[in-house]
């Protein structure tokens, strides 16, 4: 549960030990899901190529004559090589490669037709992936042996991935029928003259942990789809000799295969051969009751594979969730956009100014307002954001309530002696009592609050006070801009006001749900603000709380595009950390306790049901699943096919640019620094992500933050004209 905390109270510890807690669980989170990917990645994604074309290593000095010309069933244990080859007229029939879920049962109904068992050297993840498949393998008396876990060949891996790689296709087949098995088919063996050095280093080596090889002496080739007759001849034997027949029940199209495997159990039955498995050819045992260890690990295995496959589904499914509320954001937020710009028209009679035609339409608001400035320690901005106020072109009073500040902040104000503005010192109190304090001395009925960092264009207020034409209206958002926008990061903030901010604000605008007028720039009726009592400090969000307040209380809150702000930004990351962790946090505070709206009607209904539902999926939310997005992308880097990704971030990427440009067409903005926006999808927007996550750790853990007053560069100047580029 998220707890509301006072934002004036201090933190206890810069890092409490619950939050760290918290981060540990995220990360632990983080790793376990990449080793999931990994998983995943490895098992069905660095195996083989199904087929058993032999590998292009032909070197074979180090293979024993007695292999290379021996029989196909090969025991090397102890050092020695005894190979051996089933008697005269008898058939070892085996299948490669399965199980599969369409040719395995095919193949399965043919052999209880003829009544004949066969051995089936299976994948490891087909396995797992099929275990119903290789469990009535072994009901119906059919033997089973290893295959390797992911189709790899073994003579060209290096020694820890052919221990895996043995040692996982057996768990497999532990894991799904609590047996184990003793026989093994090298992936990419055929007859024992084509064995390699690599090929036999690796058998050797498996040799001492109990595995019998089997090679093949008939190949019917059917890997190739040569056609049905083709195979067919292909099965024929060359004499009485036994022989071991290497088929396929998986990797591919096994129609052929199915189609031949009848007819030559038919000519096999006629000619008096008997086809059986390879353990009953050679008389061994080839299977056995697996140990309560090999079971343990032969779960874990199974268990394993298939929460990685349910991890990857999941976020499969995920991924086209977040893609499709991602184009439907953008896609709904320029559609709306586009309203409220249609809904903004020029009226002769008002002059100069933009006057909506979704609000009642009345005479031009001409009545005096009160700009107040809550200020702590602002002497660095604070005389341009006076001065400012001061050469509005509205009739403006302006109180500067200095906040116990410790740099001079009220000393400046008055020495300026400008006519008109009134200082308020006061113990530091927090920016809500700040405020409040400004409320009650304020001479008018529309108040405008704007934070110390602020500057105005002379128009600003004029601009921004004119929806209250319509007595309906309570509050009233400016369109904040970026002063500093020089650097990388001041232009990855003026893009980020641009097209996150002031898109969203003419989206809640049209919408009625508007959950936030910036402490940069807003006004108010003075009677809305009493109805409300005034600002909260129950939250660190305290622009945020009052307007889902002011919302509640049934007043419309309205953007007003051409009443800029210009603000100076955070010019490092730790200042931006800083503010945007407050933000998210105070956000995360204000709709917890405004939560109640989202059951009740009316302006109220509005912010619960679309303001604080479209906060929760698209600030919350997506946020939160942004780094499994970052992780699985990797994952598709490695694993999948890089162009396709590199594809899908593209047109990701130009869904952004397009939005961008839409939004900065609105603001009337010049273009150029778009170019920073691939590199703002690098880095500012995993920054801004981590910031959501900390935010959504820190309220769940109830941890108590300080405000987190943000460093002054005194970057600010009176602006003076009043268009801007």
């Amino acid at each position: 549960m998220i707890r509301l905390n006072k934002g004036s109270r201090p933190a206890k510890s810069n890092v409490p030990a619950n939050v760290r807690a918290h981060w540990f669980v995220l990360l632990a989170t983080l790793m376990a899901l990449g080793l999931a990917l990994a998983v995943q990645g490895y098992i069905h994604h660095l195996g083989g190529a199904p087929g058993d074309s032999l590998p292009p290593d032909k070197a074979a000095g180090s293979v024993p004559t007695t292999l290379a010309h021996g029989g196909p069933v090969v025991d090397s244990r102890g050092g020695a090589v005894t190979t051996v080859s089933p008697p005269d007229r008898t058939i070892a029939l085996t299948f490669d490669d399965g199980p599969d879920p369409v040719w395995t049962p095919r193949i399965l109904d043919v052999l209880r037709e003829h009544h004949v068992h066969a051995t089936f050297f299976v994948v490891g993840s087909a396995a797992v992936d099929n275990p119903d498949l290789l469990r009535r393998i072994v009901a119906e008396g059919h033997e089973v042996g290893v295959h390797t876990l992911t189709h790899t060949d073994l003579g060209t891996a290096p020694q820890w991935r052919r221990e895996l790689e043995v040692q996982g296709g057996q768990d497999a087949i532990v894991g799904v029928t609590g047996q184990a098995a003793s026989l093994l088919r090298p992936p990419y063996t055929a007859g024992n003259g084509a064995i390699t050095n690599g090929m036999w280093s690796a058998m050797h080596g498996l040799a001492d942990e109990g595995y019998l090889t089997v090679l093949s002496s008939l190949d019917s080739e059917d890997w190739q789809t040569p056609g049905t007759k083709a195979i067919e001849a292909n099965l024929a034997p060359p004499g009485p000799q036994g022989q071991v027949v290497l088929m396929h029940d998986g990797g591919g199209d096994r129609e052929q295969t199915v189609a031949a495997l009848d007819s030559a159990l038919s000519r096999f039955a006629d000619q008096g051969y008997r086809v059986t498995t390879v353990g009953d050819a050679v008389g061994v045992d080839t299977m056995r009751p697996a140990s309560s260890i090999e079971q343990l690990r032969g779960s874990a295995l199974v268990w394993g594979m298939r929460l990685s496959d349910f991890v990857v589904w999941a976020i499969s499914l995920g991924l086209v969730a977040a893609g499709v509320v991602t184009f439907l954001r953008a896609i709904l937020v320029m559609f709306f956009a586009s309203r409220h710009s249609r809904a903004a028209r020029r009226l002769p009679s008002a002059g100069r100014g933009r006057r909506r035609v979704d609000v009642m339409v009345g005479p031009a608001v001409t009545e005096p307002a009160t700009v107040i400035v809550p200020a702590y320690n602002e002497s660095a901005g604070i005389e341009a954001a006076v001065r400012s106020i001061v050469a509005s072109t509205h009739p403006v009073e302006v109180i500067v309530v200095d906040d116990g500040s410790t740099d001079g902040t009220a000393d400046i104000v008055q020495a300026l002696g400008l006519p008109g503005v009134t200082v308020i010192r006061k113990e530091n109190g927090g920016k809500p009592s700040a405020l409040n304090a400004g409320i009650q001395a304020a001479s008018h009925d529309l108040v405008v609050m704007v934070d110390g960092d602020t500057v105005f264009e002379p128009d600003t207020v004029r601009a921004l006070i004119q929806p209250f034409a319509d007595p309906r209206v309570g509050a009233i958002s400016g369109n904040t801009k970026v002063a500093n926008r020089g650097g990388i990061l001041g232009a990855w903030q003026h893009i980020e006001y641009v097209v996150g901010f002031n898109l969203d604000r003419r989206l809640f605008d049209v919408a009625e749900c508007m959950p936030t007028v910036p402490g940069a720039i807003g006004a108010f009726r003075l009677e809305a603000l009493r109805n409300v009592g005034g600002v909260s400090d129950d939250t660190l969000a305290e622009d945020t709380d009052l307007t889902m307040a002011l919302c509640r209380d049934g007043w419309r809150v309205v953007y007003q595009e051409n009443a800029r702000a210009w603000t100076e930004a955070p010019a490092t990351l730790g200042a931006l950390w800083k503010q945007r962790y407050r933000w998210c946090y105070g956000t995360l505070q204000a709709m917890w306790k405004h939560r109640g709206a989202v059951v009740q009607g009316g302006a109220a209904g509005k912010l619960g049901r679309r303001g604080l539902g479209y906060l929760l999926v698209l600030q919350v939310l997506l946020p939160l699943f942004a780094p499994i997005v970052d992780v699985f992308a990797l994952y598709g880097l490695v694993f999948l096919d890089p162009l396709r990704i590199a594809v899908l971030w593209l047109v990701f990427l130009a869904v952004q640019f397009l939005m961008a440009a839409y939004a900065f067409r609105l603001d009337r903005e010049r273009l150029g620094l778009l170019w920073t926006l691939p590199l703002q999808q690098f880095v500012y927007r995993q920054l801004m992500y981590l910031v959501v996550i900390q935010a959504v750790v820190t309220a769940v853990a109830g941890v108590h933050l300080r405000w987190h007053r943000m460093e002054r560069y005194g970057s600010l100047r009176v602006p003076q004209t009043q268009g801007h580029a």
